[in-house]
């Protein structure tokens, strides 16, 4: 199915690997132009490197911590022409309310929530001013079904959630749509840091991580091309009625019990 969003241009945060990567591959597939931010610069290189292999579309590439704002506001002074911005860098940490001291907490919000945020006050007028683009948030599942043993992390996902949805119902007067996308344990790295952390917290021994992913639905966490499948439908004119919305990925486990 063509979504028609050839010559889009998509900028994806966190894009040089796991989901964010993903999601540039599957936009790349669909004929967009990308630019891809994150910390690290060989990475991101590679990541562009390879897509350029696979789709004829531009890719560039932006290195900075967006968990500061400066970089942030340089980002956007470098890269100003973008029809679809997805949020997706960030890496709150596992662990109780003990686990975590407050500096942690500021500093993993930074990146996820604040960043966020600011990308999108960043990057909404302009989209607001031609009456057209997209926001889309990866944010995830713990917002919906929180837990103690990532609280952090839930709630910064609980404060995003309702932040796409309140924007998402107003943005759409102007012809820009924001939506989001809960993922739950998906197959990356950072599953396995996350995991290592709960069994900690659990078991009082890091190295049981995989204790604690038992009883997945369909026996297995989600991939990250399902995740960036969705985005694409979601950021594209098939899913154009949709704003407002975020959308669980979880195979309902949230309703297992």
């Amino acid at each position: 199915m063509d979504m028609r969003l050839r010559g889009a241009r998509v900028l994806v945060t966190g894009g040089s690997r796991g989901i964010g990567l993903a999601c540039a591959a599957a936009f790349a597939a669909e004929g967009c132009d990308l630019v891809l931010a994150s910390r690290d610069a060989a990475a991101l290189e590679a990541a562009a490197a390879g897509l350029r292999a696979r789709h004829d579309v531009a890719v560039a590439t932006h290195a900075a911590d967006l968990a500061d704002a400066a970089a942030r506001e340089a980002l956007a002074a470098a890269e100003p022409g973008i029809d679809i911005l997805v949020n997706n860098a960030g890496a709150i940490p596992g662990g109780g309310l003990d686990r975590i001291g407050l500096a942690r907490w500021q500093e993993a919000w930074q990146l996820k929530v604040f960043g966020y945020v600011h990308l999108t006050q960043l990057y909404l007028p302009a989209m607001q001013a031609r009456g057209s683009g997209v926001v889309l948030n990866v944010i995830g599942m713990a917002g919906r079904a929180p837990r103690a043993d990532y609280i952090c992390g839930a709630a910064g996902n609980a404060a995003l959630i309702a932040f796409t949805e309140a924007l998402g119902g107003r943005s759409v007067d102007s012809g820009v749509r924001v939506v989001g996308i809960n993922p739950a344990a998906t197959r990356t790295d950072r599953i396995v840091t996350l995991a290592r952390a709960r069994a900690r917290d659990r078991f009082g021994d890091e190295a049981r991580w995989e204790e604690t992913l038992h009883d997945l639905p369909f026996a297995r966490p989600a991939e990250p091309e399902e995740i960036a499948s969705l985005a694409v439908f979601l950021a594209s004119p098939r899913g154009g009625y949709l704003s407002g919305t975020v959308v669980d990925v979880d195979g309902g486990g949230r309703f297992r019990g």
